[in-house]
């Protein structure tokens, strides 16, 4: 499993009722009922990917998530997922919005494009970074809205989000520095979030 994935499922309460936003193929979902026998939806938007959800048995909606999640009653899950999506959306914080309304907490997951490789990458080559962390050219990548650690903490105090726990995926040969500067080396980011008290 994604190192991601296995810390997401860490923060899940068992036999919680979740929504996974962006699900893909279905492998976390899966993952979740079949060990923490949670109940939930996925939601995505590519067939192909919607198929293979059905052929794990999931119960998968084909959704648009820039379109908002109105189909949904507020608090109707207890978590709400979404991995490696926020990058790809044309409004995140609309969505980040809807996913703490429909669900009392949320947790998300994107690439830091602050990594110090994309930054030497841009420096020194002068052209957009394709790696195994970026792996598309930049005119044809899915990626619309680039992000690192610092933007988003900016926007959950703006938006009055309180982050309950933080974790970076870092190489394992970095980890003294990713400790001390997780915006600098940092690959991925996991955010645990909720509706600040005030919001």
């Amino acid at each position: 499993m994604r190192l991601d994935l296995d810390q997401i499922q860490q923060w899940i309460p068992q036999g919680s009722r979740v929504l996974d936003l962006g699900c893909g193929d279905g492998t976390l979902l899966k993952f979740l009922i079949d060990h923490k026998q949670v109940t939930g939806y996925g939601l995505e938007i590519d067939p192909e990917q919607i198929n293979a959800c059905v052929d794990k048995s999931l119960n998968v909606i084909e959704q648009n998530l820039d379109s908002g999640l109105g189909n949904f009653a507020d608090k109707s899950f207890d978590m709400v997922l979404m991995t490696q999506a926020l990058q790809t959306l044309h409004f995140p914080h609309r969505v980040l919005e809807e996913m703490l309304r429909v669900g009392k907490e949320c947790i998300v997951t994107f690439p830091n494009f602050g990594h110090w490789k994309a930054r030497l990458h841009l420096t020194f080559k002068g052209r957009m970074p394709v790696s195994d962390l970026l792996p598309y050219e930049w005119y044809d990548t899915p990626n619309i809205h680039f992000c690192t650690f610092r933007d988003f903490d900016l926007l959950c105090k703006a938006m009055g989000i309180d982050v309950v726990h933080r974790q970076v995926v870092y190489e394992r040969s970095i980890k003294p520095l990713a400790a001390l500067s997780p915006n600098l080396f940092g690959e991925t980011a996991i955010y645990h979030l909720r509706k600040g008290a005030e919001s």
